[in-house]
């Protein structure tokens, strides 16, 4: 036996074994929290098979899980990218978690691409069931898939920017009542469930710029009417995410 065989070799691991490990934390902890679920997971789906079987909202011409299921998969990317992250987050800011993770071999930037990856694989999940139903329910899809990538992973950044930015200025308290009042909000007024076509003409034209409007008349001009590349839902899309990461990146405090 070679002297110094069993030697130990203190030192961090690879960069990109340490993101994904802690991406993989990141997940279990989501996917056993049971509010995060009712969140991210039971209420779209509920929404989905609630008013696609029940007339209560007028959704136009067509079936209305053609109109609905767009909007649905645009409140399950906000509702995991910005409500479910900003309230995580707040909480592990209060409760010094942050603080002890960015004084880890960890880079920060790092610990924010890991929960980044974790909200992607929720989301593909998510996606995955949420469809899985709209088939059976009887929806159609059409458009280009490409296009409904892009106006996902622009929502993603767009959403997880301005829910990094609360979790990372408010009280964890405050994190909690505001994101889930502006879920609340953006599920009425965004264009989910109520066409924007149904609310005054002066309120339409600023709900049109909100994010969650445009990801979800962005899906749906793809899914349902078969348009092309929406490039004025994704420029707004882009500019939300810019905005937003940018303020996070500059605002958020780790204590």
């Amino acid at each position: 036996m070679s002297a110094g065989a069993y030697t130990p070799a203190p030192g961090a691991a690879p960069l990109p074994r340490m993101i994904a490990a802690q991406a993989a934390l990141e997940t279990k902890m989501l996917l056993r929290n049971g509010e995060q679920l009712l969140l991210t997971v039971v209420i779209p789906t509920l929404l989905l098979v609630l008013f696609s079987s029940v007339d209560i909202v007028d959704t136009g011409s067509g079936k209305a899980v053609d109109f609905l299921t767009p909007g649905i998969l645009a409140l399950a990317v906000m509702s995991t990218a910005f409500t479910g992250q900003a309230i995580a987050t707040g909480f592990e800011r209060r409760y010094g978690v942050l603080k002890r993770l960015g004084a880890s071999p960890l880079p920060r930037w790092a610990l924010m691409t890991a929960k980044t990856l974790s909200v992607l694989v929720t989301e593909v999940l998510q996606v995955a069931l949420l469809v899985a139903i709209a088939f059976g329910l009887g929806w159609s899809p059409h458009g280009n898939p490409v296009a409904v990538l892009l106006l996902l992973v622009l929502g993603t950044a767009a959403f997880s920017g301005l829910g990094l930015l609360m979790a990372g200025t408010l009280k964890a308290e405050a994190t909690l009542a505001a994101a889930n009042l502006v879920f609340l909000l953006l599920l009425v007024g965004g264009g989910v469930i109520v066409p924007l076509d149904k609310f005054p003409d002066a309120a339409q034209s600023v709900l049109g710029l909100l994010p969650i409007s445009a990801l979800s008349d962005g899906l749906r001009d793809v899914l349902q009417h078969g348009a092309g590349m929406p490039w004025a839902d994704l420029g707004i899309l882009a500019v939300w995410a810019v905005v937003g990461l940018g303020a996070a990146g500059r605002f958020f405090r780790w204590e």
